[in-house]
């Protein structure tokens, strides 16, 4: 089968096409899936350009959407021709998040999805939303199940309420839908006016240009006196304006790392607002159920910017690089 493999040391331009063996008939309690379409994560970009140290030869990509071909003894839950999509934690099935969890993301502590067949644990594995193509299923697994924990179990989000989104990437605008979903209002921030133009096309009530308006987070207080929910992907480089911009008992769920993985906090600020922050590792097999459950109710739809063939996933990453993108970028595999 074909497949992209990382080499050491990691860069874009020695991810190497290959020819695999095939996947192999499942075990008990595995099923075999033909994959897709996989989509790209910052946590991708940063295994494949060797930012987060993996194996050589390791298949990089945590997402994964395909059909299922054989289902292995004791599998009840799916049958061939199934749609499914991959889960980011496969031994995160609910409750609290267990230790070790990276040891085992697909793309990163094990294979991941830039292949095109796998026999796995059918835990790993959800169905995809009724109606999704395989594309659109494959931009769930990261950004969208990231969205949702930051949104619904970490929040809770109430209608009403105002979130201010960062950015026109994946999980912000999953965050934005989500929350347009519960009722709740949205403010979202970008450094261009042509994306500022679709984020209000896809829902936002407020937008704010942050290269203009460099206190983008007084700015975003000042339009309702104080944001309830923010979803962080910036990091330390953006932190401090979204303390600035919650009201009192305001809840920041940090995802991100784009600017670094460390800076200078107002962290007095964050107290005398009592504000909350809480870091977000994406979600539970359980969340990624429940959020395919609310997209089907709502008959929600991903952004995708582009799709590539597999064989040119560094293209794909070189494309993401840019930030020229809006909305998931895809991988088709087959």
């Amino acid at each position: 089968m074909r497949a992209m493999i990382v080499r050491t040391p990691a860069t874009l331009d020695t991810l190497t096409a290959v020819d695999l063996p095939d996947a192999g008939a499942p075990a008990a309690g595995e099923i075999a899936v033909r994959l897709h379409a996989s989509s790209l994560n910052f946590h991708d970009y940063l295994v494949v350009n060797g930012t987060i140290p993996t194996g050589d030869r390791r298949i990089p990509m945590s997402d994964g959407a395909g059909e299922v071909i054989a289902v292995g003894d004791g599998v009840s839950e799916f049958a061939p021709g199934d749609r499914v999509v991959s889960i980011f934690h496969p031994r995160w099935q609910a409750g609290a998040m267990p230790e070790a969890h990276f040891r085992h993301v697909p793309g990163d502590g094990v294979d991941g999805y830039a292949r095109e067949a796998v026999a796995a644990p059918a835990t790993w594995f959800t169905k995809a939303p009724e109606g999704y193509s395989h594309l659109e299923a494959a931009t769930l697994t990261c950004a969208g199940v990231t969205a949702w924990r930051a949104l619904v179990p970490d929040g809770p989000t109430l209608a009403g309420q105002t979130v201010l989104v960062q950015g026109s990437g994946g999980v912000s605008l999953f965050a934005l839908q989500f929350a347009k979903a519960m009722g709740a209002r949205v403010i979202a921030t970008s450094s261009s006016e042509a994306k500022l133009e679709r984020l209000i096309a896809l829902g936002a009530d407020h937008v704010i240009n942050y290269r203009t308006t460099p206190d983008w987070g007084r700015a975003a207080f000042a339009l309702c006196g104080g944001v309830d929910h923010v979803v962080e992907i910036g990091g330390p480089g953006t932190l401090p304006q979204s303390i600035e911009a919650i009201g009192i008992g305001g809840h920041i769920a940090l995802i991100g790392v784009l600017t670094g993985v460390s800076g200078e906090i107002p962290t007095a600020r964050l107290m005398g607002k009592q504000g909350r922050l809480q870091g977000v590792s994406v979600g539970s097999r359980r969340d990624q159920r429940d959020m395919i459950a609310a997209i089907e109710a709502n008959d929600l739809r991903p952004v995708i910017d582009r799709s590539f063939p597999l064989e040119a996933l560094a293209d794909a990453f070189r494309h993401q690089e840019s930030g020229a993108h809006f909305g998931k970028i895809g991988v088709e595999i087959g």
